[in-house]
């Protein structure tokens, strides 16, 4: 009966619980240490057809990325809502950010940890959907300082920075806080959110921090 239900099952749905599977060894062991017999016997299934389908560890691993990158990246830009004020739109990504890592730490541990230590192509994956965040970031940093003044004095490049600075804590945070008890997804939005918020308002206000003059 086994047998004939695997048969059955559509390609999408066997092929989902392997990546399931996958994702939840590669999280927890370590892409080194994740071995096919464990996904497949997790997944329910013979580890022949784990290649078949899916062709090589490196190719389920690759698989996996894309998968808790493109669920990640649509979290986000669900949270932030177009039509939302700025702050709001920041504010509900961030929350959505932080809720989607901390419900999905398996998936965040194949992103944030996994990926960008086991070189390339693994790496570049993880690369292009921070970039997508990056980039999604910069235009809301850039819709705020319109906002602050018709005519901003702030230049593209500081725009930018200021957006990798804002994703590259939220991506610390995000650690910390899957590791911290009691810490909720809603404290750690509103931890940086506090942080941030307040610091481009001060930028875009004119109030800026310059660095001493140096010493001869």
């Amino acid at each position: 009966m086994g047998a004939v239900k695997t048969k059955r099952m559509p390609r999408a749905v066997r092929e989902q619980q392997m990546l399931d599977a996958a994702v939840r060894i590669f999280g927890q062991r370590g892409y080194m240490a994740a071995s096919m017999d464990e996904i497949a016997e997790l997944a329910g299934v013979s580890k022949p057809l784990v290649y078949l389908y899916l062709n090589s560890k490196e190719d389920l691993f690759t698989a996996c990325i894309r998968r808790e990158a493109a669920a990640l990246t649509a979290a986000v830009r669900a949270g932030a809502r177009p039509g939302l004020p700025v702050d709001r739109q920041l504010w509900e990504g961030l929350r959505a950010f932080f809720a989607h890592t901390a419900e999905h730490p398996d998936g965040w541990s194949v992103l944030h940890l996994q990926a960008r230590t086991h070189g390339e192509p693994f790496a570049a994956e993880v690369a292009a959907m921070r970039a997508e965040i990056v980039a999604f970031v910069t235009r809301l940093v850039a819709v705020a300082a319109r906002e602050a003044h018709h005519d901003p004095d702030l230049p593209d490049h500081e725009v930018a920075g200021l957006a990798e600075a804002l994703v590259g804590a939220a991506e610390s945070l995000a650690a910390w806080a899957n590791t911290t008890s009691g810490v909720t997804a809603r404290q750690a939005a509103a931890t940086l959110m506090n942080f941030a918020w307040t610091g481009l308002g001060n930028l875009m206000g004119g109030q800026l921090w310059t660095p001493p003059a140096e010493s001869a």
